[in-house]
């Protein structure tokens, strides 16, 4: 940012020279006032332009504080939507190799927001003071989106973690839809903590605990509580090599048996789904990419030609989950032409008031009800049939 510019030297500075100068020697050559003093008309005149010298550079310096100090907001706009099943730069977004895909028509939109500030990436307090005054943005406290202690370029490797979890349940999801067999697996995302980070390894794959296979987070829940504050033996798979590791735990809020992991789900699918999104992250893509897998695989036109846009995480078995940033993702839907939403039903109460005209906001609680949504609309439902946000 450039410094404040410097104003005129002459008034400000000769005013405030006459000002203090009120001593019997001649200012600037000129002979004294009649009886050797400064009136109290010219004192006051001069008390006045120093005054207003002094406030028009408190104004100046204030100005330039509000515009370049870092504020603790991020403010939420719209980002781009995007056809899960089309291309983006002649990249299809998504790709299906290993069994047989059919056409399609219309558009199911992944929609997306921009967030910036947070963390290290403050912005001054115009940008957010706009976000306050635009209604089509949202500003909300940084710790919403950067939680304290976590860096921003942490935050970003979560996200793209998130989108990568995200895109293998959005394939199981599908799977499970269309009942085409899969197994799945745990595995390492992440620490939350250095206990076994010295372990351990991201992407290892959990195979069985003290001699028994892993079959779910519920099933390892209760095989280290049994173990209570005993080391365990992990087999994992790392490399496509199995090794066995012992890992310690050590006791959750409420007493359970941690590991100080973030586990994903990992899957072994029959089929093989590309994903070509890039700088997108996040897991609210998920139940759009899951509709997309599910109408490349299904013989037949889902939409009808219709222009859908959605939003909403995804579990493997098909549950539908809220998302942030919602008021922003109905705007960047209606911007690219979509005249349906599909919102998380939890986000319901986040959408009213604020859908944009000519946009129908409709309901969801699973991958299997939006499908419902899309297939009734594109083969000529009434909306209205369907649930909706109001």
């Amino acid at each position: 940012m450039p410094a404040a510019p410097e104003g005129p030297a002459e008034a400000p500075a000769d005013g405030i020279h006459h000002y203090l100068s009120m001593s019997a020697e001649p200012v600037h050559g000129q002979a004294r006032p009649p009886g050797g003093t400064v009136s109290d008309k010219d004192a006051g005149t001069a008390t006045l332009r120093a005054n207003r010298a002094i406030a028009g550079w408190l104004a100046m310096v204030l100005i330039v504080a509000a515009t370049v100090l870092p504020t603790h907001f991020v403010v939420q706009s719209a980002g781009p939507a995007l056809n899960t099943i089309g291309e983006v730069e002649g990249i299809k977004l998504l790709a299906i190799d290993g069994k047989k895909t059919y056409p399609v028509t219309g558009a199911l939109d992944m929609t997306t927001i921009y967030s910036p500030g947070g963390g290290q990436q403050r912005l001054p307090f115009f940008n957010v003071l706009w976000g306050w005054i635009n209604p089509d943005q949202d500003v909300i406290p940084e710790e919403i989106v950067v939680p304290r202690g976590i860096t921003s370029t942490e935050k970003s490797e979560a996200n793209t973690l998130s989108m990568d979890d995200s895109q293998q349940l959005s394939t199981a999801a599908a799977l499970t839809e269309l009942d085409i067999d899969y197994s799945s697996h745990l595995g390492v995302a992440g620490f939350a903590t250095e206990l076994n980070a010295g372990v351990l390894k991201a992407g290892d794959r959990l195979e069985s605990i003290n001699g028994k296979k892993i079959t779910d987070l519920e099933m390892l829940k209760k095989q280290l509580a049994a173990a209570g504050e005993a080391p365990s033996k992990l087999e994992i798979l790392r490399e496509d090599k199995k090794q066995s590791v012992s890992v310690s735990t050590d006791a959750g809020p409420e007493g359970q048996r941690q590991l100080g992991i973030l586990l994903s789900g990992s899957f072994d699918f029959p089929l093989e789904v590309k994903f070509g999104l890039e700088n997108v992250g996040g897991p609210s893509a998920g139940m759009m990419f899951a509709l997309a897998i599910v109408d490349l695989l299904t013989e037949g036109s889902m939409t009808g030609g219709e222009h859908f846009a959605g939003t909403g995480t995804i579990t493997a078995d098909g549950a539908v989950g809220p998302i942030g940033g919602i008021a922003q993702k109905l705007v960047g839907a209606k911007d690219e032409g979509a005249k349906y939403f599909l919102a998380p039903a939890d986000n319901c109460p986040d959408v009213v008031g604020r859908i944009p005209a000519g946009l129908e906001v409709l309901k969801v609680s699973t991958l299997a009800e939006a499908r419902s949504v899309v297939e009734g609309i594109g083969a000529g439902a009434d909306p209205a049939s369907f649930a909706g946000c109001s």
